[in-house]
């Protein structure tokens, strides 16, 4: 949800310049952080805005720099005669010296407060403002596909990666429940006890039951499948692929408790560090 995007859009009176910029969020929150549009179009941007970007915390700036001599520096002297005032009358008080008049130049709102504001956008200006919301909303866009693939790239090789981990996990898991069987006959042969046959395969059967990890590993391959049709299938996946990660997330932390076997173990300590980072990158993803 990253993005950028800059255009500008020649009006009666000079050049208006749009800047959006966005980053990760849940929905499309939208600032539009100036005074130069008229309330009905502001709304009317906003909407289009968050149809486009969809989603994402999403400031936009807006500047005007005029055509005529007079509006190449605005000055509100009315504003700039009351601070005037009351700085004077202050600094008598407090028997201060001091430029006063360039210290007052500095307050807000004095100087370029009257570069644009929004009574001065008229219909015919419209037009040209949607122009250069449309093409800035297109530089976003062109940002994010581009970032968007490397995201892609990024997150669908780390599935790929947690999945050859498992295929390692198999090869092993084997060789667990050998070892496993073996260590409980050794220590039921240090115990020098007599134990039936056939009850001590029950209990061996049982035990090995709970340390099974058979399902956790279909389950984190049906959810590394359903993480790949959701982002190649779905214009939005973001929030699903969010829901998705955390399911393949249980099975990893399942794996990891049930295996009590320090190779397994090892193993689901990478599968997990692929996952943080693919859970990293997957907030970025619409």
């Amino acid at each position: 949800m990253t993005g950028y995007g800059k255009a500008e859009g020649v009006l009666a009176g000079g050049k208006i310049t749009v800047e959006i910029r966005t980053l990760n969020g849940k929905s499309a929150d939208v600032a539009i952080k100036s005074n130069l549009l008229p309330k009905e179009l502001e709304m009317s941007l906003r909407r289009r805005i968050a149809e486009v970007l969809v989603r994402g915390t999403i400031d936009v700036f807006l500047s005007f720099e005029s055509s005529s001599q007079e509006g190449r520096l605005p000055l509100d002297t009315e504003l700039l005669k009351e601070y005037y005032k009351k700085v004077s009358a202050l600094g008598e008080e407090l028997h201060a010296d001091g430029e006063l008049l360039s210290a007052v130049l500095r307050f807000p709102d004095v100087v370029g407060a009257g570069a644009k504001k929004a009574d001065s956008i008229t219909e015919a200006d419209t037009e040209a403002v949607r122009k250069a919301f449309e093409d800035a909303l297109a530089a976003v866009d062109t940002y994010r596909s581009i970032e968007g693939k490397a995201l892609y790239e990024d997150v669908t090789s780390r599935v790929a990666k947690i999945q050859s981990i498992y295929d390692e996990i198999d090869l092993l898991d084997k060789e667990r429940k050998d070892l496993v069987r073996e260590k409980l006959k050794k220590s039921v042969e240090d115990l020098q006890v007599k134990v039936d046959p056939s009850r001590f395969e029950q209990e061996m059967i049982f035990y090995l039951e709970k340390l099974d990890i058979n399902e956790e590993k279909v389950r984190l391959r049906q959810h590394s499948h359903y993480f790949m049709e959701t982002i190649d299938g779905e214009p939005y996946p973001g929030k699903k692929l969010g829901f998705i990660i955390q399911e393949m997330g249980r099975e990893i932390n399942t794996t990891g408790s049930k295996a009590n076997y320090a190779p397994i173990q090892k193993l689901v300590v990478k599968a997990k560090d692929q996952l943080e980072k693919i859970r990293e990158q997957s907030m970025n993803i619409l």
